[in-house]
């Protein structure tokens, strides 16, 4: 693991509990080395709540000394493509992950997967069904009523000679699936004969045209585990009615290895939505600007927002592994985040929406430099040259000509205030536009006062303000990112999830000025702008010739720990 993804190393829970047990038991287990997986859908792109799955994957794993794999679930060619495979990778990589030589495909295995399934029908523990799914939903019973089927009693040979002709593409879709023949009683619905093969004629992104039928996920989902040798095989809470299921499969299928499946809590974060489906729907109705968009909860848009792989691991481990179902306030990720930069980030100076300060009384043509330090948490980073002339440009903000009762910043004869690290200053007026808008503001300086204090030891009643030379200054895109959704649950009870769009969720500012020294500044580096927040450069849209900057955070912190 890279040095910059030094994290505490995970904490003991449940899960490790269960293991322990294992371990200590022996049986099955003894002598084994613990082996997990991590096998993500390839029909979209990783998200926070994945990154939550990869750390308990991978982690756990790594607690133990054993191994975790990567295995591409490409049971449904639906929605798959190759294009979420490789960003799959891309993404694991970058949190600091890797799987080594144990790189799989669900679909590696479907000649296998085929075989039991026949094998199961020789047993009399499969039959061929022809219901339709409204007719199977129909006929699945209650707690009070047990499932029915017209085939479930089919002779073993003719549900053999069906199901070899739907593998032959004999069948449209919809018309035959492979049930197993479990308990039509059970409490659990899960195992009232449950469909382990459909028909789906269409085209697989590895398999091509040689399969027309796809097992089930459920079905696939322990012979994979099985086949790879998984000993811990640790699920979503959303799988655990589902475990009596995997467990039969294991039971009746003749496989090499026997895994245990461990369900944890999905990971809840407000102010957006998890469904991949509701994902797509974002980038699909161009919602969004694509999967990468900052605004997402994809880790490809984390990371082009200046999200770190140590944040992203720290607030994995420290939300913690549990059975509990809860809701993580998205303010916390940021906390995470804001916490490694402003240990990581080096400081600049940036002026968001700029307005140029004159000072009158300073030498024209004359210029100087100031030496300023790049990060005073780590003094290994050094200092900068910092260039500084008669005109600079500071923030629109920081001026009134008529000013609010309290302000403290410029106005025409208001209190002297600093310019960060320079000098000592007091407004003296302002220039407007015939059409009223303000173009220069003056003040005069202290040319005892360099470095920011008067030599007097005079008490300084104003601001500090930041800013950036005039005649150096680099011109950037500035894009100021809030909340995708504005409701904190936009995706529960009955609500549509796009009504609950964040219409402010993006702000561009296309005319900041930057300090000279951020010229030709490339993803991934961040920084943090002072007074400003946390900014990295965007790892699409930014050129050499046009710098574009996303606020990864602010520097105000919502998240107060333990509240």
């Amino acid at each position: 693991m890279p040095d910059e993804l030094n994290t505490p190393v995970m904490a003991q829970n449940f899960i490790h509990d269960f293991i322990d047990e294992d371990i200590a038991q022996g049986g099955q287990f003894q002598g084994m080395t613990v082996h997990t997986r991590f096998p993500p859908e390839p029909n979209g792109y990783l998200h926070i709540g994945h990154a939550k799955a990869i750390f308990i994957d991978f982690g756990t794993a790594e607690k133990y000394g054993g191994l975790c794999n990567l295995r591409m679930d490409d049971t449904n060619p639906t929605k798959e493509d190759v294009e979420y495979v490789d960003a799959i990778q891309e993404d694991i990589h970058w949190l600091g992950y890797d799987w080594g030589d144990r790189f799989f495909y669900a679909s590696d295995y479907f000649e296998t997967m085929y075989d039991c399934a026949v094998s199961l029908i020789k047993k009399g523990l499969a039959y061929v069904c022809e219901l339709t799914p409204d007719q199977m939903r129909q006929m699945r019973g209650d707690v009070n009523c047990p499932a029915q089927c017209p085939y479930r009693d089919r002779p073993v040979e003719e549900s053999l000679d069906l199901f070899a002709r739907m593998r032959a593409g004999e069948f449209p879709d919809g018309s035959m699936t492979l049930r197993a023949k479990i308990d039509p009683c059970s409490g659990n619905f899960n195992m009232r004969d449950p469909v382990i093969y459909r028909i789906n004629h269409m085209h697989h992104h590895r398999q091509g045209d040689k399969w027309c039928i796809y097992p089930m996920y459920d079905f696939a989902h322990p012979i994979e585990d099985a086949l790879e040798g998984i000993t811990h095989s640790l699920c979503s809470l959303e799988f655990e009615d589902h475990r009596p299921l995997y467990d039969w499969v294991i039971q009746h299928c003749d496989l090499p290895s026997k895994p245990r499946q461990i369900e944890f809590a999905r990971l809840g974060i407000n102010h957006t939505v998890m469904s991949k489906r509701k994902l797509r729907q974002l980038v699909e109705e161009g919602r969004v600007s694509g999967w990468d968009d900052p605004r997402m909860p994809t880790l490809c848009g984390l990371r082009r927002r200046g999200y770190t792989p140590r944040s992203i691991r720290n607030f994995s481990e420290r939300n913690g592994v549990s059975k509990a179902a809860s809701t993580v306030e998205y303010a916390f990720l940021e906390h995470c985040l804001r916490e490694d930069l402003n240990e990581s980030a080096q400081r600049r100076m940036a002026v968001l929406r700029p307005v140029k300060l004159i000072l009158t009384n300073y030498p024209e043509g004359q210029s100087e430099t100031f030496t300023v330090e790049n990060n005073p948490n780590r003094p290994e980073d050094g200092t900068r040259e910092v260039r500084f002339s008669q005109e600079v440009y500071i923030e629109a903000e920081d001026f009134l000509e008529v000013p609010v009762p309290k302000y403290k910043r410029l106005y025409p004869d208001g209190p002297e205030c600093r310019l960060k690290g320079a000098y000592v200053i007091r407004c003296t007026g302002c220039a407007r536009d015939e059409a009223g808008n303000l173009t220069e503001i003056y003040a005069t300086y202290d040319p005892d006062s360099r470095g920011g204090d008067p030599a007097d030891g005079r008490k300084i009643k104003g601001a500090t303000i930041h800013w950036v030379d005039a005649a150096t200054a680099v011109d950037a895109e500035i894009r100021l990112y809030d909340n995708l959704f504005s409701d904190p649950e936009p995706d529960a009870g009955d609500k549509n999830f796009l009504d609950c769009l964040n219409p402010n969720s993006l702000e561009i500012l296309p005319h900041a000025k930057v300090e000279a020294g951020l010229a030709g500044a490339q993803a991934p580096a961040s920084f943090q702008f002072l007074r400003q927040g946390y900014f990295c450069v965007d790892n699409k849209d930014s050129t050499p010739e046009h710098l574009v900057f996303n606020r990864s955070v602010s520097l105000k912190d919502s998240f107060k720990p333990g509240k």
